[in-house]
């Protein structure tokens, strides 16, 4: 696992621990009622998604450009570092698989990646994962 995956699992358990909820975790980040509008585009190309609006709200994440593909809100598990926010998310959809996300909230700007679980298909049986990054800034 990648040290930066190994550091944020280990933040949020530890967080989750001492807060009792993902929604405690969330709240006391500082991330409830933060709204983003973000773009993102699959690694190492660019943006060819733009415009999503990125919000968190009753300690969950929502991603409104994945509401076409039927992606649901997903809690959030969030760690205060400093003056950043790490969180962590998934969002699952019946027809499209999994969304995995990670990111970082420093001041009114928002970045980081989500990976894409596709779900298996007759002629897809074992989808390799996509990853994507995203970056955004606070909504006005």
């Amino acid at each position: 696992m990648h040290s930066y995956c190994k550091s944020i699992v280990a933040l949020t358990l530890a967080a989750l621990c001492v807060m009792g909820s993902p929604n405690a975790a969330a709240q006391a980040a500082g991330l409830e009622g933060k709204v983003f509008i973000a773009d993102a585009g699959p690694k190492g190309k660019p943006a060819d998604e733009k415009g999503d609006v990125i919000t968190f709200a009753g300690g969950t994440f929502h991603s409104s450009m994945c509401d076409q593909w039927g992606f649901n809100k997903g809690i959030v598990a969030a760690v205060q570092r400093g003056d950043a926010t790490q969180f962590e998310t998934e969002t699952r959809s019946d027809s499209d698989g999994r969304l995995v996300w990670r990111g970082v909230v420093t001041g009114s700007v928002i970045e980081g990646t989500f990976v894409h679980y596709r779900k298996p298909a007759w002629y897809r049986p074992d989808p390799e994962p996509l990853e994507h990054w995203f970056k955004g800034v606070a909504k006005p």
